[in-house]
């Protein structure tokens, strides 16, 4: 019998975030038993089995690893699942002040400080203390060996989608095409990009634009929205509480990132059959094949994603085409129960 610990920070709307509460959620075996423990946020509603989750403070971290030590005692923890680098940190001290012999895995979602600053560092950690790390693209392993982590310690778990709850809906005529962005509003995710592309279809007749999201560039978005007289052009709508209800709402979902490993929006709106378009960063091109499953935009060009924008809304066999597709790939490659079903192996 297995033990298995899932960490991460905090329970705020976030690939990431999102990605730990659907191993929470889904994750079953007869022959482990789950726990799960981050500091609360609006997701800890989507934390199925409450009984077994451990609260933790957002920023006392002496106080979280005195609690996360009694709890790994107490129960007895075998696996540590960790979904951040701080929690992969706080993973290895725990390890060392319980003396238990666990078996640490970590999910490597982001770009970290430490491997920008000082990727000796990084590398050294990941091979001295990680028994399993899951790349969630083959871009992310390709970095990772770059750095000099061990081949025999990667291996690539893509994230799933949901394909029941993220149903297919065949896009239907509407009044207006909708453009729309889903993303936190955080600098790498490049809503000036987006906005200076309503820009260059602010007098396309029939065209709206929809943000939806929330993050401390709200005020910059709001301020750029106005300073380019757009207010007329884009709705800037908040935290989708219904992603699958916004994502089927629109003719095209942009992604205009600065930087990426493998964003889960994407492959949500592949499996709705929503058309994505998206800059060509990260593992994104491991999902989105250029016209089949979606349309690449090789560079950071609010000209170059008009102009495919307009071609979408002037083709709508296009637009089913690319639909049809993509759902088709979710359903080969990215399905949440294939995703669970690799993480499982990784504890044992």
């Amino acid at each position: 019998m297995n033990n298995v610990l899932l960490l991460t920070d905090k329970l705020i709307t976030g690939g990431a975030e999102m990605y730990f509460c659907k191993l929470e959620n889904h994750l079953q075996d007869e022959n482990m038993t789950f726990y799960s423990a981050a500091a609360t946020g609006e997701l800890y509603k989507q934390i199925h089995n409450k009984q077994q989750f451990i609260p933790l403070s957002l920023k006392n971290h002496l106080a979280n690893l005195k609690i996360l030590t009694k709890e790994v005692s107490l129960k007895h923890i075998d696996v540590i699942h960790a979904n951040s680098l701080r929690m992969l940190l706080y993973s290895i001290a725990i390890k060392k002040l319980t003396r238990r012999n666990i078996k640490l895995v970590y999910t490597k979602h982001n770009v970290t400080i430490l491997e920008k600053k000082m990727p000796f560092l990084f590398k050294r950690v990941l091979n001295q203390h990680v028994e399993e790390i899951i790349a969630i693209s083959n871009f992310e392993r390709d970095n990772l060996l770059q750095l000099g982590v061990r081949k025999e310690l990667i291996r690539t778990i893509y994230n799933g989608v949901d394909v029941e709850h993220f149903s297919f809906k065949q896009l239907q005529p509407k009044e207006t095409f909708n453009v729309g962005i889903l993303a936190r509003l955080s600098k790498e995710k490049n809503h000036e990009l987006f906005l200076k592309i309503v820009n260059e279809l602010k007098d396309v007749p029939n065209v709206m634009f929809y943000i939806a999201g929330d993050g401390p560039e709200r005020e910059s978005v709001e301020k750029m929205i106005k300073d380019l007289k757009l207010r007329h052009k884009v709705m800037l709508l908040g935290n989708a509480s219904n992603p699958y209800e916004f994502i089927c709402n629109m003719d095209v979902l942009l992604l205009t990132s600065l930087r990426e490993v493998f964003p889960m929006v994407v492959l949500e709106a592949m499996a709705a059959g929503t058309p994505i378009m998206s800059v060509d960063v990260g593992g994104i091109k491991e999902a989105v094949v250029n016209h089949e499953t979606g349309i690449l935009i090789s560079q950071h060009s609010e000209q170059e994603f008009a102009k495919q924008i307009k071609t979408l809304q002037d083709n709508v066999d296009l637009r089913q085409r690319l639909g049809k597709k993509a759902r088709q790939k979710v359903e080969e490659s990215f399905s949440l129960s294939n995703m669970i079903h690799s993480t499982l192996k990784t504890y044992q």
